[in-house]
């Protein structure tokens, strides 16, 4: 059996062994464990299907699952992300469409926009990363115009020509299936969808290419193929959800509905990021690893601004919408964020990234329960020789305090838009949401290693101290 209390015992010894003066005073002590730690799981199957049934998944997952460029190996994690982004303008048009005259539409145009630009922040740092690497440059779809002999069609032609003042011109190659150029061109949502095109040129500096979306593209790069990557025809074929009895009477149905298919959209993202870190890792490939687990610790925090929107839904039309669709919490494993199976399947992945950091260290577990991974890191940090790790660490340990971070606020979330009663349910106060963010670290070695050295420069600067040098006669 492991012994829980090793990190204690190993820094009193080793304190100890260089100074018997400081190990008189300094005591560290890392209490073990009180909390019940319950065994994650999603909600029942019946709850699991009725929820992906509402939101159409099966269909949606079709779509991310579409791999039909062979030689794009990113093709798995952008395609979700540019369909997550469709989707947002569809939302778009919808909450600014609402016809409720309570509705608060000013706080609901802010949100999207926001959540709009973090999207397309994400999406450039992946396209970033894929530039960097040699093995994945140049091999994500751009609209080609060269293949027409540098002709336009003379009619139809979704691609816009204009020349600057140095006589340069420039084609840019304007989707003809996404939503946005389309809201730009109405007078209700111009104005956001303007700022979102430039909120692209702004986020796509750092590449080779732009996404093609209406934005003003000064640079004059190419396009991405966006109609065929993303296919907006085929996702927005599916805006209407499966319950439009419950629609007709509650217009917050749309507003759930899109929230939730934006939400699955950035999990499916999550999980194959995991996959691709772990892979990269695998690959002793720890720079790239790094990259994709802060883009990681990003989405996470993508995750948890999608579920603040419930924050602007009527709190009436809401709770009576809950009760249409027979949402409630039997147990605290029914609650709604646990009948999403993705969102359960990357929290224990996420979790599960602490299996990775012997790799990383290079150093295998101690059975005794030494702290052989604590001494590695301690070294490692000390040295700061391969800095690559050193990232790669920290960036798992961004992505716990993501994670808990987005369960602490996702708690806070259920009291606000359905009362403290609802939220808690049948479920006892040390409830699973909670034993999840109070849960003890996920790298215990990582903080041990943490731990003693901030221990070691604190004695360090005491000894040194002017009072302790005049104590001394020095």
């Amino acid at each position: 059996m492991v012994d829980l209390d090793w990190k204690t015992k190993m820094i009193a010894s080793e304190i100890s062994n260089k100074s018997p003066k400081l190990a008189n005073k300094l005591q560290i002590s890392i209490p073990p464990p009180k909390i019940r730690l319950a065994e994650l799981s999603a909600a029942s199957d019946s709850a699991c299907s009725a929820y992906e049934h509402y939101l159409r998944l099966p269909e949606l997952k079709k779509l991310w699952a579409a791999h039909e460029f062979p030689g794009w190996k990113s093709e798995p994690v952008l395609k979700p992300a540019l369909i997550g982004l469709e989707i947002t303008f569809r939302f778009i048009s919808t909450v600014l469409s609402d016809p409720r005259p309570y509705a608060n539409r000013r706080e609901w145009r802010r949100r999207v926009e926001a959540l709009a630009t973090s999207e397309i922040e994400i999406i450039s740092l992946l396209i970033e990363d894929d530039e960097e690497d040699p093995e994945t440059r140049g091999t994500i779809p751009i609209a080609d115009l060269t293949s027409a002999g540098g002709v336009l069609a003379p009619k139809n032609s979704s691609a816009e020509v204009w020349k600057l003042s140095d006589d340069t011109v420039v084609v840019s190659l304007v989707s003809e299936e996404s939503l946005l150029p389309k809201l730009a061109e109405w007078q209700k949502f111009e104005d956001v969808a303007r700022k979102i095109q430039y909120s692209i040129e702004c986020e796509m500096q750092g590449c080779p290419y732009t996404l093609g979306l209406g934005e003003p593209n000064l640079s004059g790069k190419p396009s991405l193929n966006y109609d065929l990557i993303c296919k907006p025809a085929e996702i927005h074929a599916l805006k209407k959800c499966p319950n439009d009895d419950v629609e007709s009477k509650n217009f917050e149905n749309r507003t759930l509905y899109s929230t939730h298919r934006i939400l699955e959209s950035w999990i499916r993202v999550a999980k194959e990021l995991i996959e691709r870190i772990s892979d990269d890792i695998d690959s002793r490939r720890y720079e790239r690893a790094s990259s994709s687990c802060w883009i990681l610790e990003k989405v996470w925090t993508i995750v948890n601004q999608i579920e603040d929107l419930h924050l602007l839904m009527d709190p009436d039309d809401f709770l009576r919408l809950k009760n249409q669709l027979m949402i409630k919490a039997s147990s605290e494993s029914d609650l709604f964020c646990f009948r999403s199976r993705e969102l359960v399947g990357i929290t224990k992945s996420s979790k599960d990234l602490k299996h990775k950091v012997p790799a990383v260290l290079g150093v295998e577990v101690d059975p005794t329960g030494g702290p052989r991974i604590q001494d590695a890191a301690m070294e490692l940090y000390r040295r700061k020789e391969e800095f690559a790790k050193i990232h790669l660490l920290q960036a798992m340990q961004a992505v716990e305090a993501a994670v808990k971070r987005f369960y602490f606020c996702y708690k806070q979330l259920l009291v606000v838009v359905m009362g403290s009663l609802e939220a808690k349910g049948n479920v006892e106060s040390d409830d699973l949401l909670s034993q999840i963010f109070l849960e003890p670290t996920y790298f215990p070695s990582l903080d041990a290693a943490k731990t003693f050295l901030g221990e070691r420069w604190s004695h360090d600067s005491g000894r040194y101290s002017p009072e302790r040098r005049r104590r001394n006669g020095i």
